[in-house]
């Protein structure tokens, strides 16, 4: 707790802005109350004299928060949420005072304009309306800040003609479809208990922290995210000092505010550490229920940014926002559990045995493996592609790590067509007897790999840190509701149903035991063993993208009704607009920043040197040969400068003539991408030689080593 500052107990400030199932029952009717959770937990349609019920308790409960308006919160494919506000005031009676009301049909549906938001071709710029609707799956929740409270309803978002323009509407549609196959596939295994089966995610976020007044001396960072421009300091994270290390004052009351925000917002905030990079930090909640965890991550971002204000700090969210050192992801841990509290992936202590367990466990391996190249697309952003493959993260390469315990499992299954054993985890002595000795995991873990399994769950660590989760989720919930329908198909036909089990298991682990893999993902020898066990090497967001709208996609998708063709294709568009848009953006940045900030400086430090030259000449007859070589170098360097930005403005004045969608992403990733590492090149150099009163903005040494002291 910070010095002076009141104490708060968790647990009486958790949740305590959300219109959570005890806020209902305490104050909805009975009935209402039911109706409302038969909605939640089986999907019945709720009417409106109902839905006028709850949102008069809903407008009540907010007003009570401070709230003047509510907004439907939804998230469109700008990858962050959106919001419109409306005040709870009806018009004015005739004594001039005014009512406070909200409506049923408030509550359920908004009108938003569509036309301003990404639809990939789905809306004509003049077809302006779309709508929004209630997910009451989610809860509703009153966020408090400088613009007072705001009741915030969670809501999908589609067109006027029924096309999903968001992450909320397809995530609910794949839940569903997993809730179906999975429920047909436990039935067959003779669970007549479980009624619903639901995927649990929690999602890790990384982030970066700096001096907001240094941000403000960035222009690539206000514009981009990232440093455009940035000579290493003399350290960086080569001591893994900062890892785990102490974490500074500054950033520890960040932290705690932080914290406290999201309890309230019912946010299962819970670990938090310095991560590997300076200035790089880490935060990581409970496992909430899909949807609920793809909120709770958009309110994570959200306060993260809005709270470092507070604080005088700036929060960067962007993948790789200095070069150098390690960038920041946002690990997607994925799971599924009944609605009687059996989680499906849990092995067991003898897993060797668990039949149920085994045919999930291939059945995963076998969508991994069959949609590789989707669920790596899941993961594609411009940010995504200076991260994948670094030190810091997983290849680009899909592969599954088991651990020796379950790949030892599985390598018996293939061999013998049965599995005898389970690796047993053994004593961890230490040799110090004060220290307990204690039973190890019979897995290691493996920080390499791409889609790990880590004990009861999956860990999905491709997904970029300022990206949603929801797209990772949707392809997984999908591809996984794919393998168990098949599972379900040929179990269905046999005439003897552990037979056919049996069988299934081992024919999926042979079929796809390619994508195994425990080892090193970061070697140069798995890249060449993934060639050739033929898995996909994608290590551009520009040569991901086709995998949306493939002919395999799209069969999978609207088996499920995930996506339409339609939608597919428009979310193809938009990924191929948006890449070219980002790096136009970083070019002009880099164009900007260069010819308005860099060069002048370098100019006024060449003059003074010249002079201090010819100074140094006219007084005496000293050697000048250092000083004459400073100036010759650096003149050269900037003459490299002033020849990369001007071929940079050229290509960028192309590309943004390229009409077709790919062919202009393709041309910004291989033509101005490559221009902008020119001119990197030599200005990073120049900053090396530049005095540093000259230099025209905050180094990487001021910006990740001067936030605070211990």
């Amino acid at each position: 707790m910070a010095i002076g500052e009141e104490y708060y107990s968790v647990v009486d400030v958790f949740g305590e802005n959300v219109f959570n199932d005890t806020v209902m029952q305490q104050r909805l009717p009975k009935k209402v109350y039911q109706k409302l959770k038969m909605t939640i937990e089986q999907g019945n349609e709720l009417d409106l004299e109902t839905a006028d019920v709850i949102a008069h308790e809903m407008k009540e409960w907010a007003i009570e928060k401070g709230a003047t308006h509510f907004t439907h919160w939804f998230q469109p494919l700008t990858g962050i949420t959106a919001e419109k506000h409306d005040s709870f005031i009806t018009a004015p009676m005739d004594n001039g005072k005014v009512l406070m009301s909200f409506s049923g049909k408030e509550l359920i549906k908004g009108e938003p304009d569509a036309s301003s938001f990404p639809s990939g071709g789905l809306r004509a710029t003049f077809e302006a309306r779309g709508y929004t609707a209630w997910d009451c799956t989610s809860p509703a929740f009153v966020r408090q800040d400088e613009a007072g409270a705001t009741l915030c309803i969670p809501t999908a978002f589609c067109s006027y003609t029924g096309e999903a323009l968001d992450m909320k509407t397809p995530l609910l549609r794949s839940m569903e479809a997993l809730n179906t196959q999975s429920l047909r596939l436990l039935k067959l295994l003779g669970n007549t208990t479980s009624k619903k089966v639901t995927p649990s995610v929690g999602a890790e976020q990384e982030y970066f922290i700096i001096d907001r007044e240094k941000y403000l001396l960035r222009k690539d960072l206000i514009f981009t995210g990232r440093t455009l421009f940035g000579a290493m300091p003399p350290k960086g994270q080569e001591m893994d000092d900062h890892y785990f290390g102490t974490i500074r004052q500054r950033i520890a009351a960040y932290m705690r505010d932080v914290n406290k925000e999201l309890w309230k917002l019912g946010v299962s905030s819970k670990t938090e550490h310095n991560e590997v990079a300076p200035a790089q930090h880490e935060l990581a909640p409970i496992y909430a229920v899909a949807n609920v965890a793809v909120d709770h991550n958009q309110l994570v971002m959200e306060t993260l940014k809005k709270v470092a204000g507070r604080h005088g700090l700036h929060c960067l969210l962007h993948e790789k926002p200095f070069a150098g050192v390690n960038g920041s992801g946002k690990h997607n841990n994925w799971s599924l559990t009944t609605d009687d509290g059996i989680n499906l992936l849990e092995p067991g202590s003898t897993p060797h045995q668990n039949i149920q367990f085994l045919l999930i466990l291939v059945c995963i391996l076998k969508a991994v493996d069959r949609h590789a190249d989707l669920l790596r697309e899941s993961a594609a952003d411009i940010g995504n592609d200076h991260r994948l493959g670094a030190n810091e993260a997983p290849p680009a390469i899909l592969s599954v790590f088991l651990g020796e315990q379950l790949e030892d499992v599985i390598e018996q299954l293939i061999s013998s067509g049965s599995a005898t054993h389970s690796i047993e985890g053994k004593k961890l002595e230490t040799g110090v007897s004060t220290l307990p000795d204690f039973m190890k995991d019979a897995t290691d873990r493996n920080r390499t790999s791409p889609f790990a399994f880590t004990g009861n769950k999956f860990e999905f660590r491709m997904v970029g840190s300022q990206d949603s989760i929801g797209e990772a989720n949707i392809v997984l919930n999908t591809i996984v509701a794919e393998a168990f329908a098949e599972a379900c198909d040929e179990i269905e036909k046999a005439d003897d149903v552990n037979v056919a089990v049996h069988d299934l298991i081992k024919k999926y682990a042979t079929e796809h035991q390619r994508i195994i893999f425990n080892g090193n993902g970061y070697s140069d020898e798995w890249v060449k063993e993934a060639e050739r066990r033929g898995l996909p090497n994608i290590t551009s967001m520009v040569d991901a993208i086709p995998a949306l709208n493939t002919e395999k996609s799209i069969k999978l998708f609207e088996k499920f009704g995930v996506f339409t063709k339609a939608e597919l294709d428009s979310r193809v568009e938009i990924a191929y607009e948006l890449y070219a848009k980002e790096i136009n953006i970083e070019a002009k940045a880099m164009i900007d920043i260069a010819g308005k900030q860099i060069i002048p400086a370098v100019i006024k430090y060449t003059t003074e040197l010249a002079e201090s030259i010819n100074a140094v000449k006219a007084a005496c007859d000293a050697d000048v040969s250092v000083q004459t070589e400073l100036l010759l170098e650096t003149s050269d360097l900037l003459a490299d400068t002033q020849n990369s930005l001007t071929k940079l403005k050229d290509v960028t004045a192309k590309g943004r003539s390229i009409a077709d969608g790919r062919e202009r992403a393709v041309y910004y990733r291989d033509v101005v991408m490559v221009t902008m590492k020119e001119l990197r090149k030599s200005v990073d150099t120049l900053e090396m030689i530049v005095d540093k009163d000259l230099w025209p903005m905050p180094s990487y040494g001021d910006l990740m080593f001067e936030v605070s002291p211990l």
